[in-house]
This record gives C-alpha cells, sequence and structure tokens, in this order.
C-alpha cells in the first residue's frame, strides 16, 4: 500500500561572521600630492565611491573597493585640471575610472594597517599598497595614504614622460569618515512540501 507522507524541505543558509560593512559620510576626502618644476601642488578627486568592509578583529574578511571618478580631479587651476583630464594624463573621457581594490590586510601594530590590492588606470592595474590608521568609534575614521609611480600607469606621455619636469612619484591620501551600513535582514527561505512514496 503506498502513502503520500508530506515532507517539509527546509533550506537552512549558513550563517557567519564578517567584517562590518560601512558607508561614506560628509567630510570624507580622497585627494594626491605631486609636483612641477619642483613646485608641489594638491589635488583632489569630487567624486569617488568607496565600499568599505573591515574589521581589525577580522582582517581575512576585509576588502576595500574604491571607484574614482577621473573627470572630477581639482588642483584649483583650471588649466592644469583641463590638462590632467586630457588624453596626455588621465584619458577621462576615454577611461572615465580608476579602480582600486584590496582583500588582503596586514596588521603593523597598534591601529595602524596595510591593505595590498591592485589599483586599475588607463587599462593597466598594478600592486598598490595602501597604509593606513584606524581610529575605532561610532563614526570610524580611515586614514591613508599609497605611493604610485604614475609612468607605470601611463599617466603623462609625450613630454611630460621626463622626470625632471614632473616626478614619477605621486603621493594619494585619503581621509574617510564612516558609518556602519545599514543591516539587510536575510529573507526565510519558503518551505516546499515535497510527496515521498513508501
Amino acid at each position: 500500500m503506498r502513502r503520500i507522507v508530506p515532507v517539509l524541505l527546509l533550506l537552512a543558509t549558513p550563517f557567519a561572521s564578517f567584517a562590518a560593512d560601512w558607508t561614506m559620510q560628509p567630510g570624507s576626502t580622497l585627494g594626491f600630492t605631486a609636483s612641477y618644476q619642483g613646485e608641489a601642488f594638491d589635488g583632489r578627486f569630487g567624486k569617488f565611491m568607496p565600499q568599505i568592509r573591515f574589521d581589525p578583529t577580522k582582517l581575512a574578511d576585509s576588502r576595500f573597493d574604491v571607484r574614482i571618478a577621473l573627470a572630477s580631479t581639482d588642483t584649483k587651476n583650471s588649466e592644469r585640471d583641463e590638462m590632467l583630464r586630457g588624453a596626455e594624463f588621465f584619458d577621462s573621457k576615454k577611461l572615465p575610472e580608476a579602480r582600486f581594490v584590496a582583500t588582503k590586510f596586514r596588521a603593523l601594530g597598534g591601529n595602524k594597517f596595510a591593505a595590498d590590492g591592485a589599483l586599475s588606470l588607463h587599462g593597466i592595474s598594478k600592486p598598490v599598497t595602501l597604509a593606513f590608521t584606524w581610529t575605532a568609534g561610532a563614526k570610524p575614521v580611515l586614514d591613508g595614504q599609497a605611493l604610485l609611480k604614475r609612468l607605470d600607469f601611463r599617466v603623462g606621455t609625450g613630454d611630460w614622460q621626463d622626470t625632471d619636469l614632473l616626478p614619477n612619484n605621486v603621493t594619494v591620501k585619503t581621509h574617510l569618515v564612516l558609518a556602519a551600513a545599514a543591516v539587510t535582514k536575510p529573507v526565510a527561505p519558503v518551505a516546499k512540501p515535497v510527496a515521498v512514496k513508501k
């Protein structure tokens, strides 16, 4: 004799402990320092979008993903800004975005850390390390700095490859004021009855 026995298949989603997600708050900046003919100048990107997952006690689960709109560069000099956005430097019309992604983190002692990742710029991807401090609190603050070589990314072509005129080293600095990202609760799976023949 056959009976139809209803069985509920429960799809359980495993829960793990992950590093915290953070969103950028007002007061955050991303900029750079370079020099021209021995005179230093500062620049800033007006538009950038960082996705930050970080916990000093869960470095293996941490991740940085920062997208930068190159056309938003601002050095407080319109002629220089136009040149930087142009084809000889960022070529922002053709390649509008730079991106830094880091998935490996190291503790350097105290509240100092290093994020080892890759910067993609001008269609070129190179390893870059961001050294940063993490000031914990309700609104944590991340202050970071990285040293880049612009010619590795073909930033500055033609006569601008002359490092006596425009040095190869560029220092990138970031100051991020953060707040905890809203947590989206997982939707409970719907149990499905299945007929089992016996």
